[in-house]
């Protein structure tokens, strides 16, 4: 009986998340031009992605964490984004290694 229920409950999660991505596609297409304030709402949802993200591990994890997060946002502003993934893997890999994180 229980599976039957969690069929449900996920079948109705990737309705939801179907409509809500189609209703905000079928929306956005429909409109000429977009408001000024949607349209900087919208240049504002990948920080906002960024960092739900990046805060939650910054702030609940261990020092090798933070010295890797720390490590590839600085390696970021000057690199692109796999030499950034590696010096921040690299960096949680020497802090684990050389600290005993």
């Amino acid at each position: 009986m229980a599976d039957l229920s969690i069929f449900w409950i996920i079948l109705a999660a990737a309705l939801a998340t179907y409509a809500t991505r189609i209703g905000g596609y079928v929306l956005i297409t429909r409109m000429r031009t977009l408001p000024p304030r949607l349209e900087q709402a919208l240049n504002a949802v990948p920080a906002a992605v960024l960092t739900t993200l990046w805060a939650p591990a910054f702030f609940t994890g261990g020092w090798d964490v933070r010295l890797a997060l720390i490590t590839a946002a600085l390696v970021s502003l000057r690199y692109p984004p796999l030499i950034m993934l590696a010096a921040g893997w690299a960096a949680a890999l020497a802090a684990r290694h050389f600290f005993g994180l």
